[in-house]
């Protein structure tokens, strides 16, 4: 059986109007489409719903039995068909995220609070974890978008990738920030805090210290750069970290943070990654936000430098 939204419309309003040619009004038709709509329907179900009685359809009992049924058809139609608009406007869907906790903190919850300002319909699932745990969300199709460091390259992640600059973190008023640019030999023998052995940043500052014939004195191990930066607000050490931290302590803290950023020589980066699942297609809703993902990122890693070194001197 194959009902028609039309005919369904035409069997409602020649019940409710009780007459073809109003009917015909109502609906914009001719008298003779209503009644070919309304024979259709009837081969269309198998049996009668109206007596044909001196040019009039009388209802069957049939008819006003289906009438309930056929006024819910048509709500439920309309509301489909709202909420397909709603979908194709980027106004209702679902979008489930995964970052990394250095995307977490600020940057991703305020990229994905701009995106939906307007899309009050959007449900939107916004989880932090390593970025390992990240990539196997993304493989495994278990989430839309992923933000994190890059992965090594699969056949089922697909990728856009960004290099992050490292940048020297110090205390408020430490004489090296009347440095431009530091390097190894101004850190030598200073107070460190630096993320876990294995991590990419860690294998890059010690490749440089040693390189330089600098001394790496690491104070402090840290999971993450948000702790980090707390220690060097706190005047216990430096750090070496990458953008996407510095400045979204900069954006949390402004005038309040106690930290001076200056670029690090030489140039360490951080590889990270906008990741989506490459064996099925992207909703029209993680298009629009990746979209929205890759140019706030291009944004912040062009602006580091004005962002991060002429405002605390």
């Amino acid at each position: 059986m194959n009902l028609s939204f039309r005919q369904l419309q035409t069997f409602v309003e020649v019940m409710r109007t009780g007459s073809v040619s109003e009917a015909g009004r109502t609906l914009g038709r001719t008298q003779p489409a209503i009644s070919a709509m309304i024979s259709g329907l009837e081969r269309e179900i198998g049996f009668p719903l109206f007596e044909r009685e001196r040019r009039r359809l009388v209802p069957r009992p049939e008819a006003y039995y289906f009438m309930e049924e056929a006024e819910f058809m048509i709500k439920r139609m309309n509301q489909s068909a709202q909420i397909l608009q709603e979908i194709g406007n980027l106004d209702k869907g679902k979008l489930k995220i995964a970052c990394n906790p250095a995307a977490s903190n600020y940057f991703l919850p305020r990229v994905v609070g701009d995106f939906t300002q307007d899309k009050s319909g959007i449900e939107v699932s916004l989880m932090m974890r390593s970025s390992p745990v990240v990539a196997e969300w993304i493989a495994s199709q278990q989430y839309d978008v992923g933000f994190a460091e890059t992965p090594e390259p699969r056949s089922t992640i697909r990728t856009e990738d960004f290099a992050f600059p490292c940048v020297c973190a110090m205390p408020e008023g430490d004489p090296l920030a009347r440095k431009s640019v530091i390097t190894p030999k101004d850190l030598d023998d200073k107070p460190m805090a630096v993320l876990f052995k294995e991590h990419l940043i860690s294998v890059q500052i010690r490749k440089a210290f040693e390189d330089a014939g600098a001394r790496l004195r690491q104070r402090f191990e840290l999971r993450t750069f948000l702790p980090a930066l707390q220690l060097v607000a706190q005047g216990r050490c430096y750090t070496i970290c990458e953008s996407l931290s510095a400045v979204s302590h900069a954006r949390i803290f402004g005038d309040r943070s106690a930290v001076t950023f200056r670029p690090f020589s030489p140039g360490l980066f951080l590889n990270m990654s906008v990741m989506t699942p490459a064996n099925r297609p992207a909703s029209r809703l993680a298009q629009a936000f990746g979209a929205r993902l890759h140019e706030e990122i291009s944004r912040l890693v062009s602006g580091v430098d004005e962002e991060l070194f002429s405002i605390r001197n």
